[in-house]
């Protein structure tokens, strides 16, 4: 699913009104039988409905969500904010059509606002993605007004007051709701961490925009939902034998952290690859041999820290990092691997860590190499940021930069391509928050590229996998009790 920015999502609404083609206005009607379908589905008709709207597309937008809700005998009151003496052309329109059905209260002052009961579902259409400044006056006061409610809000299309795909100003008011409902098209900034009081969670409806538009149209940025990443699988044909699918090596482990050794090992063995080896310092060796009977072990001379590096020629992915620990030998080790492999590379924890202090080690690591640094581990790669866009900026000046792939860890997962494209991902849970989830993503990023898989899809598919399996993990275990092993217990497609 691709995410426009602003101005192409103005364009996508011109472009299928004029090739469908489909006039603004029903258009508009499209778009609120959607969010209407949606809100249909989800609150039963005997709760009170208060519908707060501007006096651009967006309140337009309100009203006839107003109207097709009392079609379908909800209690409807609307509430137009008298902001501005002028309106646009489709909010007049329904405003014409919605007086059958009910009467706005127009708010001049904030001291026309009622009381609203305790079980009023408010729906938020004041203003829409286009905003280009921030909300002042009677719109600052209406939208601060209903965030001290305890009502639930839902907003129309994008929370009044927040820009889609610019930084907020620290001070700006923005309506803060449990739920926002876009059309066609998620918004940027839906999904930067900054923004998640004001937007909540966020559903995406169809409202019929122009395929031609869509499937023509470039953005660096796309979120990977289950159609997507599905397309990404490749199936396993019947004759396949052991050797099909790869042959993995995963460098990890330390006196004490053998642990994430063995998850990263799991993990890589449940996402498909063929045959996996281990390189482990010697302490890890009995650990091993146990917690994970099908994997090969090769044992480092060193006793508690990785100090050599085995032959790497006839892995088809390498993977290094959890648990490594980052002595002196490990460093050299984590060089010539950079320098000699041919394999694809996944680098992750304290390798990621060794790369921040070795800054030299950037500029020659293969082209196409996986880092999948959470945030710190990202801000000691490259420094810091003052927002969660310019995090994302700088990480897609890195990956071009330096050629790699960059999955930067979090909520909505940001994989980030070598040209600057960002793939965010769709599933994955706060219950994922815990020691070792990032070794097991590990695993399965290496198991993917040992079966062939490019490093675009590897990464893309790996990430999506990963938070699927949370996401049936905390099905079973809720996300406080949730560990590293229940996301491995649940990998499969």
């Amino acid at each position: 699913m691709k995410i426009f920015n602003t101005e192409q999502i103005r364009q996508a609404d011109a472009f299928t009104i004029a090739n469908e083609p489909i006039s603004s206005i029903n258009l508009m009607e499209r778009a609120s039988t959607a969010f209407v379908r949606w809100f249909c589905d989800q609150f039963v008709h005997t709760r009170p409905i208060a519908i707060f709207c501007g006096k651009g597309n967006n309140g337009g937008d309100g009203l006839a969500i107003a109207r097709l809700l009392c079609e379908r005998s909800y209690q409807v009151k609307v509430f137009i904010i008298e902001h501005s003496a002028n309106a646009s052309v489709d909010f007049q329109s329904n405003l014409t059509k919605l007086k059958n059905h009910t009467t706005p209260t127009h708010v001049y002052k904030i001291k026309d606002l009622p009381h609203l009961p305790a079980n009023t579902i408010v729906i938020d259409a004041i203003l829409g993605s286009g905003l280009s400044r921030p909300a002042t006056e009677i719109l600052a006061e209406v939208i601060d007004a209903l965030n001290k409610t305890r009502n639930k809000i839902i907003s129309v299309d994008i929370a009044s007051g927040l820009y889609a795909d610019k930084l907020n100003g620290k001070d700006d008011v923005i309506i803060k709701p449990q739920c926002t409902v876009s059309f066609q098209f998620p918004k940027l900034a839906f999904l930067l961490p900054q923004n998640a009081d004001f937007v909540g969670n966020w559903h995406v409806v169809d409202i019929g925009i122009h395929p031609e538009f869509i499937n023509n149209t470039d953005t660096p940025y796309h979120f990977t939902d289950q159609i997507t990443a599905e397309k990404l699988i490749t199936p396993r044909r019947k004759f396949s034998h052991k050797g099909t699918f790869g042959h993995a090596l995963i460098l990890a482990g330390s006196y004490g952290k053998i642990g994430a050794a063995v998850l990263s090992g799991k993990a890589c063995l449940r996402s498909g690859v063929g045959l996996l080896t281990m390189h482990i310092p010697a302490c890890g060796y009995d650990i091993m041999q146990i917690a994970i009977p099908e994997a090969m072990a090769t044992v480092d001379s060193g006793l508690k820290h990785l100090t050599e590096l085995p032959d790497v020629e006839t892995y088809s992915a390498i993977g290094i990092g959890p648990g490594l620990s980052q002595e002196k030998p490990t460093v050299l080790l984590l060089e010539k691997l950079i320098k000699t492999a041919k394999a694809s590379l996944v680098i992750d924890a304290d390798a990621l860590n060794l790369l921040a202090q070795n800054q030299h080690l950037l500029s020659i690591l293969p082209k196409e190499t996986i880092l999948t640094p959470h945030q710190k581990e990202f801000q000691r790669l490259a420094g810091e940021s003052s927002d969660e866009f310019a995090r994302l900026e700088l990480a897609r000046d890195f990956a071009k930069k330096y050629q790699v792939i960059i999955c930067l860890k979090g909520a909505n997962t940001a994989v980030i391509l070598s040209n600057g494209d960002v793939h965010f991902n769709s599933t994955g849970n706060a219950g994922m928050a815990t020691g070792g989830t990032g070794d097991v993503l590990t695993g399965i990023i290496t198991a993917l590229l040992a079966q062939g898989y490019s490093p675009e899809h590897a990464a893309t598919l790996g990430v999506y996998q990963h938070g699927l399996a949370g996401d049936r993990a905390v099905g079973k275990r809720g996300m406080s009790a949730m560990i590293a092993s229940d996301v491995i217990d649940n990998l499969g497609w």
